[in-house]
């Protein structure tokens, strides 16, 4: 009775000889994967620190592009064909400024709002106007703005805008189309009516 263990009919001897199996089965479970080994522990921590050491001490921002739905897009061929999508423009009582996006076939894709100014001005840079046509991946735009006054006729700031405006598109390689004046009345495209400053 004394050879045999408790509760049991397995042998004093047997039983050393299962503990020593199951003591030893943590080590073959290691040897399939289920732990790590010491190697690989090693190469995960020099992992870890040669990833640490190449990320930067400053915020990251990710550009993340929105398309709104919406019709489907439209081929500008004058602006007669153009003039559709600025009737909006006509009904406000201080002055807009919107730039149209374009793609390679010169379909308009989208819009963006690029400022809101009192009764007769708005304030516009070209950082702002080619923000938001390099994340929408534009090929060329044209821009347009409200004079509430009812007179479409260029002013010496519309000009020297206009001006810049062709130029950094010529540096960004995003081309300025047209830059459309509309009141309630009618629409003036510099295009036709100043010319000359796509010539400079």
């Amino acid at each position: 009775m004394n050879t045999m263990t408790k509760n049991t009919g397995t042998p004093a001897s047997s039983a050393k000889s299962l503990a020593k199996i199951e003591d030893k089965s943590p080590a073959r479970t290691q040897d399939f994967g289920t732990s790590a080994t010491p190697a690989k522990a090693v190469k995960r921590k020099a992992a870890r620190t040669l990833k640490k050491h190449y990320q930067y001490i400053i915020p990251q921002y990710r550009l993340i592009l929105v398309k709104e739905p919406g019709v489907k897009p439209t081929k500008i061929t004058s602006p007669i064909s153009f003039h559709h999508f600025v009737q909006p423009l006509t009904q406000y009582s201080e002055e807009h400024f919107i730039a149209f996006h374009l793609d390679a076939k010169f379909q308009v894709i989208g819009y963006h709002e690029v400022s809101k100014g009192t009764l007769n001005a708005s304030l516009v840079h070209p950082r702002e106007v080619f923000k938001a046509a390099l994340l929408s991946n534009a090929f060329a735009i044209i821009v347009a703005h409200n004079h509430p006054s009812g007179s479409v006729s260029a002013s010496r700031e519309d000009i020297e805008t206009t001006k810049q405006l062709i130029k950094a598109g010529r540096l960004l390689g995003i081309s300025v189309i047209d830059h459309c004046i509309v009141s309630s009345e009618s629409m003036n495209s510099l295009r036709e009516t100043e010319c000359y400053l796509w010539d400079e």
